[in-house]
């Protein structure tokens, strides 16, 4: 019996990054944390990639962009495996692993309901208190916010 197989190849990006071992569940969240549903250059993404590593993986492809560390850091906190690599002239530029920030602003729901965030127009503040295990301490009211209580804005 003749096996066909069959690959999809996806094109290169000339200048740009690409978001590799990212959790096939998180592809979209990322995608929301790095504003990229508008962006005007090419976007790539696909979810349930076989890996060796990981079961499955998700990856994003960005052409032309180029993020700060404290924008990709933030991927952490979803993707906590992820490595992010810099492609400049179709040639690897940078590869590094995401880290989860010292401080997050701006992406998490605070846990407590009756913090000042979750009824005023305040932008959320936590300082990540507990990385291994994820604990963010919230600016305002203290409280705890874990992994598994955590709801993104």
């Amino acid at each position: 019996m003749n096996k066909i197989i069959k690959e999809l190849k996806v094109t290169a990006i000339e200048n740009g990054t690409v978001i590799d071992h990212i959790p096939s569940n998180a592809v979209f969240r990322v995608i929301r944390i790095l504003k990229l549903e508008g962006f005007g250059d090419m976007v790539l993404f696909a979810t349930n990639l076989e890996s060796k590593k990981y079961g499955n993986k998700g990856i994003i492809k960005v052409s032309n962009k180029f993020f700060k560390p404290e924008e990709l850091n933030k991927i952490a906190l979803v993707a906590p495996n992820a490595s992010v690599i810099e492609i400049r002239e179709f040639q690897v530029n940078s590869k590094k692993i995401v880290e989860i920030p010292d401080m997050i602003t701006g992406i998490v729901k605070c846990f407590n309901p009756n913090c000042v965030t979750n009824h005023e127009q305040a932008t959320t503040r936590f300082q990540a208190v507990e990385k291994e295990d994820l604990k963010l301490k919230c600016h305002y009211c203290e409280k705890i916010t874990r992994r598994s209580d955590m709801e993104f804005l």
